[in-house]
C-alpha cells in the first residue's frame, strides 16, 4: 500500500516524537509499505521553521536527504494537484494540507494524518 504522511507526521518520524501513534508505527515500520512524503511538506517546514516555529525546528535538508535515504519517495506538486484543489471542500482552510489532500486523492495514495480537520475530508485519508 502507497502512504502519503502529512507534516506533523514525517517530523515526528524523524525525531522519534512519542507523539507518533502505534497504529503510525505499524504502517511506516511494514516493508510492505511505500512511503512518500511532499515537496510540499518540505517548503511548510522550510517556511515554518523560518518563522522560529519550535515545532518546525529542524535542519530541512537533512531531513530530507534523511527520509530519502530511509527509503521515502519524494512526491513532486505537479498543475494537476493544485487544479484539484477546487474540488477539495474548504473544511480546512491550511493551503498545505489542501494540497496534500489533493495529491493523495489524485495520485490514490493514501493520506496518513494526525490532524482530525485533515480525516474529516472524504477518499483515502486515515487519520492515526
Amino acid at each position: 500500500m502507497k502512504y502519503l504522511l502529512d507534516t506533523h507526521l514525517l517530523l515526528w518520524a524523524a525525531v522519534g516524537s512519542d507523539k507518533l501513534s502505534e497504529s503510525a508505527h505499524a504502517i511506516m515500520d511494514n516493508p510492505d509499505n511505500e512511503l512518500f512524503f511532499s515537496a510540499a511538506s518540505i517548503w511548510e517546514i522550510s517556511i515554518k521553521n523560518g518563522l522560529g516555529r519550535a515545532d518546525f525546528n529542524v535542519d530541512v535538508r537533512v531531513l530530507r536527504r534523511g527520509l530519502i535515504d530511509n527509503g521515502y519517495q519524494e512526491l513532486a506538486i505537479h498543475s494537476e494537484h493544485a487544479v484539484f484543489i477546487e474540488n477539495v471542500p474548504p473544511i480546512h482552510k491550511d493551503p498545505f494540507d489542501r494540497i496534500l489532500i489533493a495529491q493523495s486523492l489524485v495520485e490514490g495514495i493514501m493520506l496518513l494524518t494526525s490532524d482530525h480537520l485533515v480525516a474529516q475530508y472524504h477518499g483515502s485519508i486515515v487519520k492515526v
